[in-house]
């Protein structure tokens, strides 16, 4: 549907973080969620101006309504009807907490929710509550198992971190066994709560990058990764190598502010969540101008712009680099992505200091 996509002129993906509130207290959360809702928050009518907006894009335009929990809005439903009615495609993603009974999934499917989207973030309950901090396995499951059984669409979210690379094998497991369309694996980004985890090395996340790649050639679901680009370099030197056709890795990827853009619970524009530096508000700006013209998000569709060893790597058009982590770690969103160990032959630049060796240099595995 978006093959031929023009990514200067619109998302592939728009997420609306809808609120901030939630039950749930996590300890990678980006959004430092807490119970109560913002008051500040976009209105219903503010909302809905947004999602008309949204439909300025074009038709079938695919919208995620994130949190927080999107639950904690009683207008939740009363939203997703609204931008099912403007040719949107709703989707969401909420908290797998006990509020999201059968009976709730069931009328967000009413509504027009195309596919709903649940963390997990370990095979069992014992890892995947240790790793969130919270009580909320059982819930997870029940709810995508209602999902099912509404007729929705699964996509499962797991983060990858050193605490659950390890289960990475087990977590595929439930993803098959929970009938899920689409595994969203996110390497994380260190913002919000998230800064307390351990990221894997770049050496593991290469690894777990190729087994991925094996792991779509071998389910019937699809597999993508978040906030980790490189996943398409791997690919395709899978490809040239002779293992794997990865003709769809030649195209350009998604990455914050090329393809994909993110509207704040108070209606802050940003190239994604992870990277909150805001180009805009829409109280004051449409997203489609802020998305097509704010200096930063042109600048984030530059990669010939970037600096370091991603403005000089021969892939940096269908990769890029994660421009999230590249802010996170550095403050500067257009240089180079800390978790990707690869050098592109001839550079001779400075390299992330996660690839540096003891004395200053480059790491074997990065030569």
């Amino acid at each position: 549907m978006f093959d031929d996509l023009d990514t200067d002129r619109r998302p592939l993906v728009l997420v609306w973080e809808v609120t901030q509130a939630c039950g749930l207290a996590c300890r990678h959360c980006r959004a430092n969620a807490r119970p109560q809702r913002h008051p500040d928050e976009l209105t219903t009518a503010e909302g809905k101006r947004l999602l008309a907006d949204a439909a300025a894009f074009g038709d079938g335009q695919l919208v995620v309504l994130s949190g927080g929990d999107p639950l904690a809005r009683d207008d939740l439903t009363e939203l997703v009807a609204h931008g099912d009615d403007l040719g949107l495609r709703m989707t969401i993603t909420p908290s797998g907490t006990r509020p999201l009974t059968p009976e709730r999934v069931s009328d967000l499917g009413d509504a027009g929710i195309a596919r709903m989207a649940l963390s997990l973030d370990g095979s069992t309950r014992e890892r995947h509550d240790a790793f969130r901090g919270e009580e909320s396995f059982a819930d997870t499951v029940a709810a995508a198992r209602a999902a099912r059984d509404a007729g929705i669409p699964l996509q499962i979210n797991t983060t990858v971190c050193a605490d659950t690379v390890e289960d990475l094998p087990a977590i595929r497991d439930r993803v098959r066994d929970l009938g899920a369309v689409l595994w969203s694996v996110f390497f994380l980004v260190p913002v919000g709560r998230g800064r307390v985890l351990d990221p894997v090395s770049p050496e593991r996340a290469e690894a777990a990058m190729a087994w991925l790649h094996e792991v779509s050639e071998e389910e019937r679901f699809g597999v993508k990764t978040t906030e980790a680009p490189f996943y398409r370099r791997v690919g395709i030197q899978r490809a040239e190598a002779g293992s794997a056709d990865a003709e769809a890795d030649r195209r350009g990827g998604v990455t914050a502010g090329r393809g994909f853009g993110f509207v704040g619970h108070t209606g802050e524009v940003y190239p994604s969540g992870f990277l909150p530096e805001s180009a805009g508000n829409v109280r004051e700006r449409s997203a489609v101008d802020v998305y097509r013209n704010a200096d930063l998000f042109e600048s984030l569709r530059d990669p010939d712009g970037f600096s370091g060893k991603c403005g000089a790597c021969e892939f940096r058009h269908v990769c890029g680099g994660s421009r999230s982590r590249a802010y996170a770690v550095t403050g500067d969103p257009t240089d180079s992505d800390p978790l990707c160990p690869y050098v592109p032959d001839g550079y001779d630049g400075p390299l992330p200091e996660r690839q540096r060796g003891a004395d200053g240099g480059r790491s074997e595995s990065a030569d």
